[in-house]
């Protein structure tokens, strides 16, 4: 029911679920590999995902953090992150 997509320690997306591909457009294989923050992240929010991800790969826990993810078609969905 809900997006779910995993990152690496670098930052590429790892996991990518049905639900993420239906909301947002991309198919799994379009977004496997990619880096999240630069390719799914509009610049102004670029900076505080990154601390929010990077803080998650340390072990520092986050919820509720909310941003915004841009679909294939350049709509607005905003995502609520627990990390």
């Amino acid at each position: 029911n809900a997006p779910i997509f995993g990152i690496d320690v670098h930052g590429n997306v790892s996991e990518w679920n049905a639900k993420a591909s239906r909301l947002l457009g991309y198919s799994k294989m379009e977004a496997m590999g990619k880096n999240l923050v630069s390719t799914f992240i509009t610049p102004e929010f670029r900076e505080s995902v990154n601390q929010v991800v990077s803080s998650a790969l340390l072990g520092k826990e986050t919820a509720n953090f909310e941003f915004p993810l841009f679909t294939k078609s350049g709509e607005r969905k905003d995502i609520l992150l627990n990390a």
